[in-house]
């Protein structure tokens, strides 16, 4: 059964309700034992657990490498927290000019120290 996390777990929870789900009423849980009794829904084809961002670190069905794997480490105290991958983006975005800019300082530099010894020898 589906752990779901979203931002808005509170209108989520309405919309379930809305399509006939029993969301926070005291069912018991059969698979989602850990869901928190107000996040737990029951519906005809099975369960749901709805978890909000600050819930995140409850979540069963998730491991650390799957938070890892989007760029989210989640945090001991139970948020999910962006790591250092928010730096990431944007130097990433200058990672590929990178490599060709310290090149062609370099061949400049060879460039000029060539020319100036070549020059001396004269």
């Amino acid at each position: 059964m589906p752990e779901q996390l979203t931002k808005h777990p509170d209108v989520t929870l309405q919309v379930l309700r809305s399509a006939g789900a029993r969301c926070g009423t005291g069912d018991a849980p059969q698979i989602l034992t850990r869901c928190p009794a107000e996040r737990f829904c029951q519906l005809p084809g099975g369960e749901i657990c709805v978890y909000g961002i600050d819930d995140a670190a409850g979540m069963t069905q998730f491991a650390r490498t799957d938070w890892e794997a989007l760029g989210t480490v989640v945090g001991t105290a139970g948020y999910a927290a962006q790591g250092a991958a928010d730096a990431g983006p944007a130097w990433s975005a200058w990672a590929p000019w990178i490599g060709p800019a310290v090149a062609l300082v370099a061949g400049l530099l060879i460039g000029a120290l060539l020319t100036r010894w070549a020059r001396r020898r004269r």
